[in-house]
């Protein structure tokens, strides 16, 4: 399955960590919004987009290049992040954004990933930032099993 993470990761690079663990899994190699010929992710069996979480959506380089996707047919794809705060409801509400983008594509949502990540944006820089260390060893280890399972999931869907 020829697959390729579109990325786009700054401040502390934690999102980039988790697709590079991802990356190794799916035998896939990663690439920035601003390195991607939209019309070229057609050639991918799965394309996996990621961002750190600013102001509850994805980076605007990614949903940029989002916009500026041709419409496929059933293409595969799947999303990650990192961000400050978690929860389920908190995680849909920060990939719809993206999602509804992706969609309006023709591309199929094979599933979703987000963990916590260190951030020091704002009044946090004061403090001494939020979730330091994040994403840490387990995290990594949920996106690996994240992406074993999506492999899987790519394939039945």
């Amino acid at each position: 399955m020829k697959t390729i993470l579109v990325l786009y990761s700054y401040h502390h690079m934690n999102t980039e960590k988790v697709a590079k663990v991802m990356a190794k899994v799916l035998d896939a190699q990663i690439k920035t919004p601003q390195e991607i010929d939209p019309k070229d992710l057609r050639e991918y069996d799965l394309v996996g987009f990621g961002s750190g979480i600013y102001g509850e959506k994805h980076h605007k380089f990614l949903l940029d290049l989002a916009d500026k996707l041709p419409h496929v047919a059933n293409k595969k794809g799947f999303i990650f992040s990192t961000s400050a705060i978690m929860g389920k409801d908190k995680v849909a509400e920060d990939h719809a954004t993206l999602r509804k983008k992706l969609q309006s594509k023709g591309y199929i949502i094979v599933d979703e990933f987000a963990c916590k990540g260190f951030n020091t944006n704002s009044f946090l820089k004061y403090f001494g930032g939020m979730n330091k260390g994040r994403p840490n060893t387990r995290d990594l280890e949920n996106a690996k099993e994240f992406a074993q399972k999506l492999i899987q999931k790519a394939k039945g869907s």
